[in-house]
Order: structure tokens, then sequence, then C-alpha cells
């Protein structure tokens, strides 16, 4: 442990803390599919030096298992600006420790030398046909916690079975190996390459391919403020708008140079909304502009939004600025393939809990849409699978602000996302219209699509169980719901036990997982409304959205409509009171 670690403990002993010891002694942290996430702090825990070591002594033992050429072609690894004074713990130092790690073994390490966006690490892998990458990042989490985020050799993120392979490589290998502490020993090999220049360079060449309008760009007088939230995406969006040849955005002062304390916001996710965008719309107001963008600290995920003429501004959804996307990118690639037969090989993909928009936008217009399970790992490793096999990966996205426009990276990506929403707006601008009039005019045409999401939270995993359970076992054993209030139900898919009432032979296409709790419910009325668990909070997440076919345009009635299922949903289905949940804080 670092010296500071060692001091938290002792006063730990001293005051008697034991809940606190308990936390960060009790059980170890477990590598899942999203790596790891936890707070920064002594203990098997917590993400420490020690735990840093052990986790990547384990993923190298695996990677060497599963690449004979593991020695040829290295991994990459990047990282944020977290740091957590207390315990000593900072992204540097950690992705620093597990160079060493991997050095010490005779793996070539590409290790970028300063702070990068976390979709740079996916990239890298897939421009220099690496292993495997780690990019050491907590994302928007609280400040007191980081993160280990792994991604394989198709640069997409970690799926199934080797989140499990990597789990028992770790605990197999929790010993430091001898060099594992030699940090000299990294810094001064011949295995160490910086690709910071190159990344950079390569990368903005990449994006550049989705840039279709320059001499309107180069014109375009639309103004632009944007927030890198104290992270790490300041440089990285000015040099985004330079490759579009747009005017850089306003940058929020106060916000724009990486901050671990993150002073200026409760908490660091643009995805809470208006919070997050004081400062934003602050600058807005005094340099004349009307469109605000917002990285999370790791700059993989885009916050929009937009001043109506009300002088209100209004902040976009993540299924509103996926829509606005999908429609721009299909629109961008049809002008230059106009030829009807392109399309059989055109490709859009949502996680389920995202809107259907795109499933509407692709019927009315005859490329391809595919649902995924939730989480960018699983659009990363499809879109890899439908690249290899010749096809055209246009765009994916998924509710959480998450948006792949570019195959280069095979995971959400909040910088070339920011450079096409910006290149989108400027175009509406010179056809005399804004982000939410394209998209009213996009519901108008393809149907409207009305989203409704929100969370609980609740700390007891037997609550959250006896809640699933019991929607499992309705009217008697392994009987769901038949009705939710006034509202039918016509299907009941959960990818819990693998069940799907709309298959013909009742078993799910998605796949399933017993370790995380998550159904399906279609309405009769078109709504589809998901209840899940998440793998990084105490929380019961619900999704819901109702479908409405074109002409159906009483947008007011609609969200009345889905307001009175949503009520409906939280009484029958989760019924906070009796199970003491907490509402999601405003």
């Amino acid at each position: 442990l670092t010296s500071h670690s060692h001091l938290l403990m002792q006063k730990m002993v001293k005051d008697g803390a034991l809940e606190e010891l308990q936390k960060c002694f009790g059980a170890r942290m477990e590598f899942g599919t999203a790596g790891l996430r936890a707070a920064m702090g002594p203990g098997v825990s917590c993400m420490n030096d020690l735990t840093i070591i052990q986790t990547t002594q384990g993923f190298c033992a695996y990677l060497e298992k599963s690449f004979p050429d593991l020695k040829e072609r290295g991994v990459v690894i990047g990282f944020d600006a977290r740091a957590h004074p207390a315990s000593g713990g900072c992204s540097k130092r950690f992705a620093t420790l597990a160079a060493t790690v991997m050095i010490s073994r005779g793996v070539p390490v590409y290790l970028f030398h300063d702070i990068t966006p976390t979709p740079f690490v996916p990239f890298a892998v897939s421009h220099l046909s690496l292993c495997a990458g780690i990019m050491v990042t907590a994302s928007h989490n609280p400040k007191q916690d980081n993160g280990y985020k792994v991604y394989w050799e198709n640069g997409a993120q970690i799926i199934p079975p080797h989140d499990c392979g990597i789990a028992s490589a770790i605990s197999e290998n929790l010993e430091p190996w001898p060099q594992s502490w030699d940090e000299n020993l990294a810094l001064n090999s011949l295995l160490l390459k910086d690709p910071y220049e190159d990344m950079c360079r390569e990368y903005f060449k990449a994006v550049q391919q989705h840039c279709f309008h320059r001499d309107l760009n180069k014109s375009s007088e639309v103004k632009f403020v944007h927030t890198s939230v104290h992270g790490v995406g300041h440089t990285f969006v000015q040099s985004v708008f330079k490759a579009f040849d747009l005017c850089p955005p306003f940058a929020v002062v106060e916000q724009k140079d990486p901050d671990p304390e993150f002073p200026t916001v409760k908490y660091p996710n643009p995805e809470e909304g208006e919070g997050v965008l004081t400062l934003s719309f602050a600058l807005a107001e005094k340099e004349g502009a009307t469109v605000v963008l917002a990285n999370d600290p790791d700059a993989d995920r885009l916050a929009v939004a937009e001043k109506q003429k009300s002088g209100q501004w209004r902040v976009f959804s993540g299924n509103e600025l996926g829509a606005l996307l999908g429609w721009w990118l299909f629109r961008c690639w049809k002008e230059r393939h106009p030829e009807p037969a392109a399309l059989k090989d055109v490709y859009m993909l949502a996680s389920t809990v995202s809107s259907k928009i795109l499933r509407a936008i692709a019927l009315k217009e005859g490329f391809h849409f595919e649902e995924t399970l939730t989480g960018f790992k699983w659009m990363g490793n499809r879109a890899k699978q439908l690249l290899d096999q010749g096809k055209t990966m246009l765009f994916a996205f998924e509710e959480a602000i998450g948006y792949m426009c570019c195959p280069a990276v095979l995971d959400k990506d909040g910088v070339s996302a920011a450079a096409i929403t910006a290149e989108l707006t400027s175009y509406l601008v010179t056809q005399g219209t804004t982000l939410t009039q394209k998209l009213n005019a996009i519901f108008d045409e393809y149907g409207y699509h009305i989203s409704k999401n929100s969370y609980f939270i609740c700390h007891d995993q037997d609550i959250i169980q006896q809640l699933f359970e019991r929607l499992r076992n309705y009217i008697g054993k392994d009987t769901y719901p038949k009705e939710c209030g006034e509202f039918a139900v016509s299907a009941v898919r959960d990818l819990t036990t693998g069940y799907d009432s709309s298959q013909p032979d009742k078993k799910a296409t998605l796949p399933t997982s017993r370790s995380s709790q998550m159904i399906t419910f279609t309405f009769s009325n078109g709504g589809v409304a998901t209840m899940r668990t998440s793998g990084t909070e105490p929380k019961i997440k619900y999704y819901t959205e109702l479908c409405a076919a074109p002409g159906n345009s009483d947008v007011k009635q609609l969200k009345a409509e889905l307001d009175n299922l949503v009520d409906a949903i939280v009484q029958y289905f989760f019924e906070p009171e009796k199970n003491k949940l907490k509402p999601r804080p405003e």
C-alpha cells in the first residue's frame, strides 16, 4: 500500500471505524464486464496500487493464455484526470503501475503520456491491431471513485466469457510478481511507447470522414458553448471543431481544465441535466450562443441543449439526440449512395432500453436496425461482427447519452459526436430550422416516440430480488402480469431467465444473464417499459416509451398517456412504499 493508504488504515483502526474497515476489507472488488469501478482507498474492495497490480497481473496472465503473439503486438493504456489525495490514488499512477506489470512480463505497452478521452483507447486497439486496451477512468462517477475498463483485440469492451476468465485469473495471481512495483523498470524500458501524437493525428483523420459540409462549416455563424465538466474533453473538442473547419466553441472557463475535485458540480454527470449545465447557460447568454455541448469527465458521452424562442433552454434526452444523429448520418450517407441496392448492407444499432425511433426510420427507409443488450460493450461487439461481414455500420446509440457515429471507435465517443452535432446544427440553420424543430419533423414523419426514464434507489439486494420475483410469479407460479392498472400487457421478455412470450418457442433471442435483473413489458397501446438493475450503482432503473404511429401527433395527449402508464408501473410493479424505495433525487 502507499504511505497515504497506510496512514488512512491506521487512522481507521485507531478510531475503531469498524464499518469503514469492513467496507474496505470485507469483500474483494468483482471484475465484471464493465471491468472495475469502486472508491479509491485502502483494502481489497477499493481501487489502490495493490488492487491495480493484482488486477493487471490477472489480466496479463489471461492475455498470455489467449494470444500467442502478445509479446509482438502488445496493449494500450490510457487514463483520465482523477485523483484522490487522501489515499494517494490517481489515474496516472494506476496506469503506470498497470504498464509496469505488463512490461515485467515482456509485453509491449503503448502508454499515453497524458490524459485522453476514453474513446482513444479502443481507437488505438483497432488502429494498431493490439491484443487489448486498458482505460483507467470512472467516467461520470462521484469524485472518490476510479475504474479500470478493458477492451479486447476487436476494439470493443469485453463481454462474457472474458470477464469470468479474467476474474479467475486475478484470484490466481494475487501475490505481486517480483517486478510489479518497479515503475523505473517500465519507464526506462524499450517496450514502452507513447502513442499520444500518432493517435491524436490518426483519430482526427478518421473522424473527418464524417464531415460532410466543410464549406458550410467554414461560413457558419452558429455559436456553441462547450463544457468538459472538469474532465479531459476541452483540448480534444477544440481540435475536433478545427478538424471540421467549425469555429471553435466557447469554453466554460471554470470547468475547462481537469480538476479531480469537480468543484462546480454536485455530480460530474451531464446526464443529470440542468445543474451541471448552469455555467454553460450563463456563458451562452453572454456570448449569444444557441447550443450547449457537454461531455462527461472522460469525454465518451455528450449532452446537448438548445435555446428556445421563449428564452428557456431545452436539454435533449439521449433518445432525442439519438433520433437527430441517426436521421442526420443516414441522410448524409444516402446523399453519397443514392442507389437503392446499397441499403441492404446498412445497419444501425441501439440498446434494448433505448428509443425505438431508429427502428421506425429503418422500416420506412429500408436499412437494417438491430437491438442489443444494454451497454456499449454489446453494440461494439455486434458492430465489429457486422463490419467483418462487409456491412456498413452507420450509427449506434444508447439512451444514457452515448453515441457511436464513427466505426473507427467501437464504443461511445463524445468527441466525434460533438463535432457531428455541431455540423448538423450549422446545416439546419442554413435551412432556417433548429434542432428542436427538426426533431419534431422526424417524429411527424416516422411517428412520435416519447420516453420517460428514471430510477429508484435501493441498497437492499433482498428487496430487489423479491420485487422482481413477485413479477415472475404474479398470479401464481411462473406467471407474469397481464395488466398494469388500466393498461393491458401484450408481451413480456425476461432477460434474467430467458423467457419471451412473443417468440414461438417462448425463448428470448438476446443473451440472458442470471446475475442481473431485467424485464421488458410491451403494452397494447404501443407502450414499452423495461425494469432493470444497474451493474455499477444501487439503483432499479426504468425505461418507458410510447411509440405512436405516424400521423398521431397530439403530443400533449401522448405525454399524458405515457405519464399515466409510468404512474401505474410505479404503483403496481415497483410498490415504492412497501419496498421502501427512494425516488431519484430531484
